[in-house]
């Protein structure tokens, strides 16, 4: 796409006043209108208008030619976005990056482009309307809306929707993954399973760091097919690792030093014991267990995860965890749980250790 060129000119930001705080009233009106920012943040994405927009700041008429779009509409676009902070508006009247507007741009590395419309796709604007009675019956809408499960209709029926929730996930796991690799202490590691690890981008960037280490990547067989290509045959860490096809809510039949289950202990309570039962039958006694989940307290971002707990509940019946119901979940298990520690703003991971 087509850029707005840079020039060599500095912009003057226009910066209005601060306004004092609305009273509760207009905040719960803002509150209401909700959908509309997230509309806009939709909007914005599909349009690809962080994309068009350069360095210089550029006016609606300029960006309209850009994404196709009528130039009004557009300025009323930027100017509701621009009052959450994505994207800035010059005292002249055009438009400028912001550093939440260029998160929306796809070639930025820290992306959140295809997570943003991920969080608002068509299926989305269903079943938040319905929170009311999926907090009646504690079970998902999805099945009683659409006609089937949540995962049968996203991959029958919405094959869009399917491509955007997989370069998310995509998006999502590689950014942490080098967080989750900065973070683990592997001395004495020498072998390390990633399971129910997706494409493998955690095991991936820790063998990287650790070329000592050899791993194991355990998933779902359409999963595992697409795995990371550092990681498949003629990558430059097929030689470390062992690809296993399967369901860790079955069996989990590997062995390794060091097991990491990262955000899949979310679904209902009994495919959650299921899968923390495979991996203490499964490790021997001593092996490290690493459970990495985003939690709904005790984090700088719980206005997220306690959105994604209420998304949970809507498509599939499941939940995020509180740091007391995780660490329920695992003691129940039988494995013995020691420091928990943040991996970045939305993540925390657990050490735990297989009893002798």
């Amino acid at each position: 796409m087509t850029t707005v060129s840079p020039t060599t000119s500095t912009p003057q930001t226009h910066t209005p006043p601060t306004a004092p705080t609305p009273p509760p009233a207009m905040r719960l009106r803002e509150l209401a209108f909700g959908a509309a920012c997230a509309a806009a943040v939709r909007a914005a994405a599909r349009l690809r208008v962080a994309d068009a927009l350069g360095e210089s700041p550029a006016d609606a008429t300029e960006l309209a030619q850009l994404v196709n779009t009528e130039p009004v509409p557009l300025q009323r676009l930027l100017r509701a976005l621009c009052c959450y902070g994505v994207f800035t508006e010059t005292a002249d009247g055009k438009f400028s990056h912001t550093d939440m507007s260029r998160l929306l741009r796809e070639d930025d590395p820290n992306s959140l482009r295809y997570i943003s419309l991920w969080c608002t796709e068509p299926w989305t604007w269903e079943v938040w309307p319905r929170l009311d009675d999926a907090v009646r019956s504690g079970t998902s809408v999805f099945p009683e809306t659409f006609g089937k499960g949540f995962f049968d209709y996203l991959h029958q029926d919405a094959a869009e929707s399917a491509h955007v929730f997989n370069r998310a996930m995509t998006t999502s796991s590689m950014q942490s993954a080098l967080d989750v690799a900065e973070l683990l202490d592997l001395t004495g590691v020498s072998v390390v399973a990633d399971i129910g690890g997706g494409q493998g981008h955690v095991l991936a960037s820790l063998l990287e760091k650790h070329p000592e280490v050899r791993g194991t990547l355990l998933d779902l067989p359409g999963v595992v097919a697409k795995a990371d290509a550092r990681l498949r045959d003629g990558g430059a860490l097929a030689g470390r690792v062992h690809i296993v096809a399967g369901d860790c809510r079955e069996d989990i039949p590997v062995e390794a030093d060091l097991y990491i289950i990262k955000n899949i202990l979310e679904w209902d309570d009994d495919s959650t014991r299921r899968t923390l039962r495979n991996i203490v039958a499964a490790a021997r006694p001593g092996a490290r267990v690493v459970i990495i989940e985003n939690l709904v307290d005790d984090t700088p971002s719980m206005r997220f995860t306690t959105a994604m707990d209420l998304l949970l509940l809507l498509n599939v019946g499941g939940a995020k965890h509180s740091r007391d119901s995780l660490v329920g979940r695992l003691s129940d298990s039988g494995l013995l749980v020691g420091e928990v520690r943040p991996v970045n703003t939305y993540l925390h991971a657990f050490e735990c250790v297989v009893p002798g």
